[in-house]
């Protein structure tokens, strides 16, 4: 859904003491629709022909062995989609500030997907860039 709107519009907001200059241009911003876990199932059933109870069951059977994967330490590679890798965040100093102490954080590793460049080309080419 695009908002529209006749003019540029300049808006001055005062947050600690500070101007803020507010540039709402017509026509940039566009909403846009998330996809819950349902709507997946709902889509895949009616596609498929299937009830949705068994593609909820699917779907989460898939879920959980990416999660399981992961979680023993195994990647997840899906040709054309992407892969579900494990990453290795360094250990590193951080500032607790209520405190005024440093912290040490230690290394850990962190869930992360990285699509397959088929994908992002085709995120690219059929999706409008969103304007902020």
């Amino acid at each position: 859904m695009l908002l529209n709107f006749n003019r540029l519009w300049l808006k001055y907001c005062f947050f600690n003491s500070y101007i803020c200059n507010l540039k709402i241009l017509h026509n940039k911003f566009k909403i846009r629709k998330k996809m819950t876990k349902a709507d997946i199932v709902a889509k895949i059933s009616e596609k498929l022909g299937l009830e949705k109870g068994d593609v909820q069951a699917t779907v989460e059977s898939f879920m959980d062995e990416v999660k399981n994967s992961l979680e023993t330490g195994d990647n997840v590679y899906l040709r054309g989609f992407g892969s579900f890798i494990i990453k290795t965040r360094a250990e590193k100093t951080g500032r607790n500030i209520s405190k005024n102490t440093t912290i040490k954080i230690p290394a850990h590793n962190i869930p992360a997907f990285k699509p397959a460049k088929v994908f992002v080309e085709g995120v690219k080419t059929n999706t409008e860039a969103k304007v902020n």
